[in-house]
């Protein structure tokens, strides 16, 4: 039985044959060439020559990927901002090329923004696995026993080496602590005597690590919808699921008040709780696909990517379709295409989980306390159940052998200009509570944004979020402290926003949000 995979990227999956550089130029050690993109020639697109240990600064190297849309005003140029989309897994060069990101002019006419693929990912040397592996990994809420849990462990074993095998050296060294180096000395050959970064997901422990290691190499960094490295097993868990539940909790909200929801006047947790049901059952189909089954994690991780926008409406609808069994409703997350048993065999994918798997060791001893992990989560999320973000990631990386290169830990921050944090306070996926602790953790230096709405990255979520990160981008000014941002609703929320989502999207490998 094939289960969901949990996808970190912007593109989910690649297949190696569309994983290509969008820039035939090669930079030599610290010097960037700049060539047109191949995609968007506006672009430019270079690459960077970096360490594959930065142990070992004279051992092998990889190429990182970059591109970069240059300062629409010359003469008010400010210098570089160099972003990270999220994951891991996101990519910068896709990010920028493709403007996902939707900065105003008042950061695109002074600042270079600058993407780039981390080691690992897409065109920086990526981490590649076998698809045909990738589909047979165990459904992390279907091991029922001691021997379920040890066939995950094996599974997980043979995946890896696989992983290790296609990839090279470069597939133990994908840690968020070594991308950080790659930050640096990107920064460094931008020419810039500090840097100036925006991050978002997955992207705000690049700039919270940035900041721990290079305090005084620091211009302004801004970080949108935060990670807490500090966390462990049991928190990491429970803080998820939690987050995962309010923003359910915040749907049903949405359509007992909004008449244009497909669900108004019934109740929301029955149908979904029926539905869960079915899918339990094997009862459950694709509206239109018949021949596609969602089990509970998919039904789940459908929820789940809906809240990231939030696309309420549209999770109604697709929910009323699922009850009815009519063609009549997009699903958040298309499946791939179908392949053929012998075509899969001989796909590799991007699969960035390794690197998460390197930032975050999280043991589980025994189906018993995987067990505990799952009632718990269940008790905490009564209608999700789980975080289809954190829950299969989790699965995934057990029987990561420790040390790793980068162990959770409490920040370490001192000696750096102010820090813009800002967050959701119904984010599905990086919860609120991380940036609180995040914020807390960085000290006096740390600026914390509340928006009080819904949703994952709150940069374009109306005037109030975007100018403060804007003007603090600019001027290196932060907005006083207790800064609240009111919700914009989320009918006009979806309207505004069309860039992709950023950061962990769940699915099967392949999976990609509906457009």
């Amino acid at each position: 039985m094939r289960r969901p995979v949990l996808i970190l990227s912007l593109l989910p999956a690649l297949v190696l044959s569309l994983i290509a550089p969008l820039t035939p130029a090669t930079a030599s050690a610290g010097a960037i060439s700049w060539a047109p993109c191949a995609e968007d020639p506006s672009a430019e697109c270079g690459t960077l020559t970096v360490p594959v240990d930065w142990r070992r600064p004279r051992g092998e190297t990889f190429e990182l990927a970059l591109a970069r849309r240059k300062a629409s005003d010359p003469a008010a140029r400010i210098g570089s901002l160099v972003i990270n989309p999220g994951g891991p897994g996101g990519s910068g060069v896709d990010a920028v090329v493709g403007g996902y990101l939707g900065f105003t002019p008042e950061i695109t006419s002074r600042f270079d923004v600058v993407g780039f693929d981390p080691r690992g990912v897409a065109r920086s040397h990526p981490v590649l696995c076998s698809l045909e592996l990738a589909l047979q990994a165990p459904d992390p809420l279907s091991i029922r026993d001691q021997a379920g849990f040890d066939a995950l462990l094996a599974h997980n074993r043979r995946y890896r080496d696989d992983c290790r095998a296609r990839t090279g050296p470069l597939f133990d060294h994908v840690d968020t602590g070594s991308v950080v180096r790659d930050l640096d000395a990107l920064r460094a050959a931008l020419g810039d005597d500090k840097l100036t970064y925006y991050g978002i997901s997955y992207g705000t422990l690049i700039g919270q690590l940035y900041a721990e290691r290079f305090p005084h190499r620091i211009r302004a960094l801004a970080l949108d919808s935060n990670m807490d490295h500090s966390l462990g097993t049991r928190a990491f868990l429970d803080t998820e699921s939690w987050t995962a539940q309010d923003s359910f909790d915040e749907f049903v909200a949405w359509c007992e008040r909004t008449r244009t929801c497909a669900l108004h006047g019934r109740d929301v947790r029955t149908v979904w709780a029926d539905l869960l049901a079915r899918a339990e059952r094997g009862e459950l189909s694709l509206p239109g696909s018949p021949e596609i089954k969602l089990g509970k994690l998919d039904l789940i991780g459908q929820a789940f990517g809906a809240f990231y926008g939030p696309a309420f409406k549209e999770l109604a609808e697709f929910l009323v379709a699922l009850e009815s069994g009519a063609a009549t409703a997009r699903p958040i997350l298309t499946p791939p295409s179908t392949a053929s048993s012998a075509s899969s065999a001989e796909q590799a994918i991007n699969d960035p989980t390794r690197v998460f798997c390197q930032d975050y060791l999280l043991p589980i001893r025994d189906y018993r306390a995987y067990e505990q992990h799952l009632r718990r989560s269940a008790r905490i999320a009564p209608d999700m159940l789980v975080s289809a973000a954190a829950h299969p990631i989790t699965a995934a990386c057990l029987g990561t052998e420790a040390p790793i290169p980068n162990p959770q830990h409490r920040l370490r921050v001192d000696g750096t200009p102010p820090l813009l944090l800002g967050n959701a306070l119904h984010d599905p996926a990086t919860g609120y509570p991380w940036a609180v602790s995040a914020a807390r953790q960085i000290g006096r230096e740390a600026r914390l944004i509340t928006y009080e709405g819904w949703g994952h990255g709150i940069y374009g979520r109306g005037d109030c979020p975007t100018r403060a990160i804007d003007a603090y981008l600019v001027s290196v000014d932060p907005p006083e402290r207790g800064l609240r941002c009111q919700a914009v609703p989320p009918a006009e929320m979806s309207a505004l926003r069309h860039r992709p989502p950023t950061g962990p999207i769940p699915g099967l490998p392949g999976y990609r949000l509906t457009r």
